[in-house]
């Protein structure tokens, strides 16, 4: 047989070709134009400040007499949330996901999975205001020196937030692994708890870790809860009693139009963003990585 095996598409297969292509296209040309945009703005701002000032300094008070630029309190408050809402999301979202795979009734997952997925849905500045008026005084009974505004209420009240993400897809991954696994190891003499966590689960890994990747994503972008609750004060400690500013609230606090567009302060806002799409650019390789990895069966 000569010539191409594939069969000529009719007009209307090239129009939805031609029209998938373009929407394909239109999330790249997006990204590309943030990019540009945040490149330009931050290339204003780093001709005015030094790439050792903003990556050495361990103060950011840009709005203060005394400026200083260093990315550093910001970056920490950052990370400081995002890890106690991991610290949060990751037991109990996993714990969810593998008792509504692996040990509900299908009557019970069908109930219990579209609730869970309702926290989703809820507004960030919902769960702002909930972690301040509730959250936070709740705390305080508990842990002392906790202040008004701090970290581990947000932090928190993130955990929660994010957790719909980590187990709806983690709850996928494992309930996608084939029945021939478990029955393998059923009949090589293993328990139910054996099978799911020796078998299971390393087998949903690549699922299980792309969730973890895409939860702390959603964590590390959330604005709103921590500009209502954490304090905004920039300041460089791991203490999760302590006020603190993320990226994100500060740039949601120079957005709201008190500071002039065009000056140095007002620029401080895309060298942050700037800083956030490199740090989650980061953050998706080494997802991509890992499930490279495990898709070829290595170690990382």
């Amino acid at each position: 047989m000569s010539g191409s095996l594939h069969a000529p598409r009719a007009p209307s297969e090239r129009i939805i070709a031609a029209v998938l292509f373009a929407c394909g296209m239109v999330s790249v040309f997006t990204t590309l134009g943030i990019v540009v945009v945040l490149v330009k703005e931050s290339a204003g701002f780093f001709s005015e400040v030094s790439l050792g000032q903003f990556l050495g300094d361990t103060q950011w008070t840009p709005l203060f007499t005394d400026q200083h630029f260093g990315i550093w309190p910001l970056l920490a408050g950052t990370l400081l949330t995002t890890a106690i809402a991991v610290a949060v999301a990751l037991p109990l979202g996993l714990l969810a996901a593998i008792y509504l795979a692996e040990f509900a009734p299908e009557r019970a997952r069908k109930i219990l999975k579209p609730t869970l997925e309702v926290l989703a849905g809820i507004p960030t500045v919902v769960y702002g205001y909930f972690a301040l008026v509730y959250i936070t005084p709740l705390l305080q009974r508990f842990v002392p020196g906790l202040a008004g505004f701090n970290a581990l209420g947000p932090g928190i009240v993130m955990g929660v937030m994010i957790l719909p993400v980590i187990a709806s897809l983690s709850e996928d991954a494992i309930y996608a692994v084939p029945a021939s696994l478990r029955e393998a190891a059923y009949a090589l003499g293993a328990g139910r708890l054996r099978t799911v966590f020796r078998v299971v689960l390393p087998s949903a890994f690549s699922g299980i870790g792309a969730a973890v990747i895409l939860g702390i994503s959603r964590a590390i972008g959330e604005t709103m809860i921590v500009a209502i609750a954490a304090g905004q004060q920039a300041r460089l400690t791991a203490d999760p009693r302590s006020p603190i500013e993320t990226m994100t609230a500060y740039i949601v606090q120079i957005s709201l139009g008190d500071t002039p567009t065009g000056t140095l302060e007002y620029r401080t806002i895309f060298a942050v963003g700037l800083a956030l799409f490199l740090l989650t650019l980061g953050l998706n390789a080494v997802a991509f990585r890992l499930r490279r990895r495990v898709l070829k069966g290595g170690t990382l």
